[in-house]
């Protein structure tokens, strides 16, 4: 088959159907007639009545089409990066962060901020550390380069606030203790890798 009868393939195959438009409206008098017509046809309120009937099962029979929030949240992808997490040790309770200050000197955006100091036992321990979510661009870089696996990306995903800048404290993001039981490990950055009991047997720290 030659090029010009491949172009020409399907021509005068088709049975092409013609709408009948009307004719086209010029006067100002002609156009709201059009209007009219076209506005009281049956499908408008055909249209109506759907609309009606659906707001009807919402409201009395609360078969609902859409999600309740802030009372209802869609489930999120387990790699979705959200706001930020600072997990604690299942064991003792004791937050996993050592202050290596990996996560403050990786940070691309520049908006993790850290101070550490030592405590009576002479361990490393976090004295200040905050987030500017308003310069945050959830990379993910800080979850991913955590040796403890102390900061992930949790499902809180509402990042709105009414200041320009918004910061996030240390015991903002720590798990309370009370709630240490429905602390979850997450699947996405900073997850526990399938490795992981192998690396930690490796390591001098003691869990």
């Amino acid at each position: 088959m030659g090029l010009e009868q491949f172009k020409n393939r399907n021509v005068g195959i088709q049975n092409y159907t013609k709408l009948d438009v009307g004719v086209t409206p010029v006067t100002n008098m002609d156009k709201f007639t059009q209007v009219v017509k076209r506005s009281l046809k049956g499908e408008l309120f055909v249209g109506l009545w759907v609309t009606l009937r659906e707001m009807g099962k919402a409201l009395f029979l609360n078969n609902m089409h859409t999600v309740k929030y802030p009372f209802e949240k869609m489930p999120i992808s387990p790699r979705y990066r959200a706001i930020h997490d600072m997990l604690r040790l299942l064991e003792s309770g004791s937050y996993r962060c050592i202050g290596c200050g990996l996560c403050e000197k990786i940070c691309i955006s520049n908006c993790i901020t850290m101070d550490t100091r030592y405590d009576e036992n002479q361990r490393k321990e976090v004295s200040e550390y905050t987030i500017n979510f308003g310069r945050c661009i959830f990379c993910g870089y800080c979850a991913e380069v955590c040796p403890e696996l102390a900061i992930v990306h949790g499902p809180r995903y509402e990042t709105a606030s009414e200041q320009r800048a918004s910061f996030s404290l240390f015991e903002d993001m720590l798990t309370p203790i009370d709630k240490l039981n429905l602390q979850q490990e997450y699947d996405g950055f900073g997850a526990v890798s399938p490795n992981a009991d192998d690396n930690i047997k490796q390591t001098p720290l003691a869990y």
